[in-house]
Order: structure tokens, then C-alpha cells, then sequence
């Protein structure tokens, strides 16, 4: 992949953007021949080679994303005129979806859930999915009603809702938002139990608790190739800041923690003494809810809602450890900032999003076993 990926990346480059066109054809071909090729037994290297196909092209549409020039030369245009379909007005920068994204964007109601976004997609596929990825951060009523706002809107340029769409790992099927088809054509998002869990955390199903981890510790790590807009604040990578993954080495870092300690989890399941095991969740679920947005998502939008189902299961691993014989307190850290800080510890302070003097995010729960006590850690709203 790194020649392709290095062809891809060149900006002004005819050839990028055939191959570009090539790859999402490809692409298209394999995720409908594996709908019905679920026994074939080329089905796992398939699904590995279109997860690697999705970070490639996504990382192409961010590149040209970034730049002001457009993919096609207008140098000897007639020539590649005679080998490609003719430019539309979407590759001269004018998107089908423009007016309904400047429309997302000047609802004063969404302002606080957003912040000053602006969009990067050149394209109308990119576009789609990154509205729609927008509007997982916000209430989940709020963001069905854009949603069917979008999609009614998107008909009035010739694109219907489709069926087809990009499967995250997970230990249920469940749509997240649709595709496009007609003149626009551009992938939707699901959760799907029938992909294999990202290979980085060499995890098989089993149908148990980890398994659900493993779901949502994937769906984060696809997201981050995903949404450009994703940061951590997560303490053992970088204590002072929320950081933006754009940053490579953050990323990388930031990666590499939440996968070593899903890994924890795994190998601590089990363990004879519960404590260990229990240990080994808080760290998980602080690297879960270290992964955020600016402004903060909403705790009621579909990202706040995954984050806090995924913490819901700290509850099944403190009941062993009571068993046990030990005791435990454990306390999310929710509400006015001035009530809860006494329970945490190297609190960051925001200045966008969210209500004045409240927190809004819960990184790490605040723990007590026995009497050894773990602070919490939280984000809030500066007064």
C-alpha cells in the first residue's frame, strides 16, 4: 500500500485521482460480492483488504481536502477528456450538498454542540459522511431530525437513500446513518457482529463481555482514521491539554495506549485476585472516554451514549470484586464543577461548548477499593 498511498497523496495529479476513482470502485465491487460470499474462505482477507482500502481513500479525501487547488489539472485536459468521464460540476467545486451543509451550519441551536465547524470535504460522498458524522455528536433527537432533513433534501438533487455501508465490528447490527445513491453516491456507517474485530487487538469473538469492549475499542480506532476532528485528553500520553489526532505522533501514542490496555483487560479477565481485573477496566474506560471532541459530544448524542453503555459494564466487574470481599465505590463525575472536584484530579478546563461551571466529560470515574483511593478526571466548562 505505500506506493498507492504515496500516488495518492500527490496533489494536481491526474493520475491520483484515476486511481482514486479506481480504488472506490473496487471497493463498491468487493463490500457487494461479500454479501453473498459470507463462507467463501477468502471472506477475512476481503474484509482485511477493505478495511485498508477505507483508511486509504479516507486519508486521500482529507489530503485533497487540504488543499485549495483542485484534484484535475487543467493542463492538457483534452487529452484526458478522451479516457475519463467528462468533469462535472461536483470536481469544479460546486457540491450538490453545499446549500444543505451551509444550512447545518447557521442553526444557532447546534452552534453549542459544533463550535465554528467548517467543512473540508471536496466531494459530495465526503461531504455526506461528514455531516452526517457531525450530527453524531449532538443530541440523538436533534440529530434524527437534521438527518431526515439532510436526506429529504439530498432527493431534491437526485440521490436516494442506499442500503450499502461501511461495517464496523461490533456485537450487534445497528445503522448509524445511510448511504447515497442516484446522482450522488457515498457510503453510509454501520455497526455490524458479522466483521472481525480490529486485527491490532488479536481478538476472536467469544460472545462475552469482552467482546463488546473489543466492538467499541475498534469503532474508536476506525473513527480516528475516520473523523479528523477526533482529540484525546487522555493523562499517561499527555496530562496538560486536549490533543488533536491530526498530530501524528499523538495519534500514534494515543493508539497505542488504548490498545495495550484493551489488551490488559483481556489477559486480567480472569485473574484470581478481581482487584486486577478491576484495575485494568478503569484504565480501559478512561482511554474510551479520553477519545473527544471539541466542543465535548453530547452525553445524550449516539457517540455519548456508545461511551457510556461501554462504562456500564464496569458495573458487572465491581459486583465480583464486592463478592470478593472487598470495598468498592465507584462515581462518574457529573454536574456542577464546584460538587465534584474533590473527587479528581488534573482536571482540564474548556472554553467552548458545554454549560459554564459544569463538567462536560467524565474521563476517568472516581474509584475507592478499601481505602486506597483513585481520583477521577474530568473536563469542564471554565464559569
Amino acid at each position: 500500500m505505500q506506493h498507492l498511498s504515496k500516488l495518492l497523496k500527490i496533489d494536481n495529479s491526474n493520475l491520483a485521482w484515476v486511481l482514486r476513482l479506481g480504488l472506490q470502485g473496487l471497493r463498491t465491487q468487493l463490500q457487494e460480492a461479500l454479501k453473498t460470499a459470507t463462507t467463501d474462505p477468502g471472506s477475512h482477507a476481503c474484509q482485511e483488504l477493505l478495511r485498508e482500502l477505507d483508511i486509504l481513500l479516507e486519508a486521500a479525501a482529507q489530503q485533497q481536502s487540504l488543499s485549495d487547488e483542485t484534484v484535475l489539472s487543467t493542463e492538457d485536459s483534452s487529452s484526458w477528456e478522451d479516457v475519463l468521464e467528462p468533469v462535472t460540476s461536483e470536481q469544479k467545486g460546486e457540491l450538490k450538498l453545499k446549500q444543505i451543509a451551509e444550512a447545518l451550519l447557521s442553526d444557532r441551536e447546534l452552534l453549542n454542540y459544533i463550535g465554528d465547524y467548517q467543512f473540508l470535504s471536496t466531494n459530495d460522498a465526503d461531504l455526506w459522511n461528514e455531516m452526517q458524522r457531525l450530527l453524531l455528536r449532538v443530541p440523538e433527537k436533534v440529530a434524527h431530525a437534521w438527518q431526515e432533513y439532510i436526506l429529504t433534501q439530498a432527493s431534491q438533487v437526485g440521490a436516494t437513500e442506499d442500503k450499502l455501508h461501511l461495517s464496523l465490528p461490533f456485537t450487534r447490527k445497528e445503522y448509524i446513518y445511510p448511504g447515497l445513491t442516484g446522482k450522488i453516491k457515498a457510503t453510509g456507517l454501520c455497526l455490524s457482529d458479522q466483521v472481525d474485530f480490529d486485527p491490532r487487538l488479536m481478538m476472536e469473538t467469544n460472545h462475552g463481555e469482552i467482546d463488546f469492549l473489543a466492538g467499541v475499542v475498534s469503532t474508536c480506532l476506525k473513527f480516528i482514521e475516520l473523523d479528523l476532528s477526533l482529540h484525546h485528553a487522555l493523562k499517561s500520553v499527555d496530562r496538560f491539554g486536549v490533543r488533536s489526532l491530526n498530530d501524528e505522533r499523538e495519534k500514534s501514542k494515543y493508539v497505542t495506549a488504548l490498545i495495550d490496555r484493551f489488551r490488559r483487560v483481556q489477559t486480567t479477565a480472569d485473574h484470581v485476585d478481581p482487584v486486577v481485573a478491576l484495575r485494568a477496566r478503569l484504565d480501559l474506560d478512561e482511554a474510551i472516554h479520553s477519545l473527544v471532541y471539541l466542543p465535548c459530544a453530547d452525553r445524550y448524542s449516539w457517540w455519548g451514549k456508545l461511551q457510556q453503555e461501554a462504562r456500564r459494564t464496569l458495573d458487572q466487574v465491581v459486583e465480583k470484586t464486592r463478592d470478593a470481599g472487598y470495598h468498592v465505590q465507584i462515581r462518574p463525575l457529573w454536574g456542577t464543577y464546584a460538587d465534584v472536584f474533590n473527587w479528581s484530579k488534573d482536571d482540564l478546563q474548556l472554553d467552548i461548548g458545554g454549560v459554564r461551571g459544569e463538567v462536560s466529560a467524565c474521563l476517568r470515574v472516581y474509584a475507592k477499593i478499601n481505602d486506597e483511593v483513585l481520583p477521577g478526571r474530568v473536563l469542564f466548562r471554565s464559569s
